[in-house]
């Protein structure tokens, strides 16, 4: 079987993008094992996930992610922008604003600006981001985890949780330079007060208006970027009064002006998506 993909990144997060509409791939191969297959870095395409276009009844288009290691993620911040710019470029949604269905709920992505037109920038809003420990979810008596320490083999990490669709453990540091991210990560990905285990976001406050992040991602490991995660560590900043509503936000891959609206809770996410390359592949 010959299948079609597209090889994009959000500042470095990247992606295998494929259309499957009509059910075709997912009646010749499980989506895991077709994620793990293609997104090796060596035997395979290489990415950190795959992304499947699907068709929905309550949507414009159902988006699913899986990662490399086969999982599945409830949604994707960096790989939604990279989804909006696939759908338009190819004429499967030719509109500037569409309705998502993800595993987190409705993700209304916006393209922001066009050149010749291919889309350059696209806005995603993510929604209000969920601070009840319960609905992360992480194992917590208080109405919200800001701070909170958990004990790792490293010591003991303080941890502010907040799931935008899915969880993250953000831990504020003084020099990015200095965390040990491959050893420290896993820990608290795995965390038993993570039962579904967790996103990490690793941050050095640079202002009230600038944040600086590496992350640890769950089912991935290191990655150059996460959208999802830039919005949990600003909503985690700015409730710890580390920063304000307005934040840029540093990633190894890039950067995200990320947005929390006072009046209606929603954060909105901006960066670039850029396609790598195009081709066939055959399972």
């Amino acid at each position: 079987m010959r299948i079609d993909f597209w090889k994009m990144h959000g500042i470095g997060n990247d992606f295998i993008m494929l259309d499957d509409r009509d059910k075709t791939i997912a009646g010749y191969i499980d989506y895991s094992d077709l994620a793990v297959r293609l997104c090796h870095r060596r035997f395979g395409i290489g990415a950190d996930g795959i992304i499947l276009a699907r068709h929905s009844d309550t949507h414009d288009i159902r988006f699913i992610i899986i990662n490399s290691d086969g999982s599945e993620p409830e949604m994707c911040g960096n790989g939604m922008r990279c989804f909006a710019k696939y759908l338009y470029e190819n004429n499967i949604l030719v509109k500037d604003e569409i309705k998502v269905q993800t595993l987190a709920g409705t993700v209304v992505p916006r393209i922001e600006k066009k050149q010749s037109g291919q889309v350059v920038s696209v806005c995603v809003d993510m929604g209000v981001p969920r601070l009840v420990p319960q609905q992360i979810p992480f194992v917590h008596d208080r109405d919200m985890a800001l701070g909170v320490p958990i004990e790792t083999a490293q010591g003991t990490m303080l941890v502010s949780c907040v799931s935008m669709g899915n969880p993250h453990a953000v831990i504020f540091v003084n020099d990015l330079s200095l965390v040990d991210i491959e050893t420290i990560g896993p820990m608290v990905e795995n965390h038993p007060r993570f039962p579904e285990k967790t996103n990490v976001e690793f941050i050095e406050v640079v202002s009230d208006r600038q944040l600086k992040m590496r992350v640890w991602e769950r089912g991935a490991g290191i990655t150059l970027a996460c959208g999802t995660g830039a919005c949990a560590a600003v909503t985690a900043a700015h409730l710890t009064g580390r920063a304000g509503r307005q934040v840029r936000v540093n990633l190894d891959g890039g950067d995200l002006d990320i947005s929390w609206n006072e009046s209606s809770g929603h954060i909105f996410k901006t960066g670039p998506a850029q396609t790598v390359f195009k081709g066939t592949f055959d399972i």
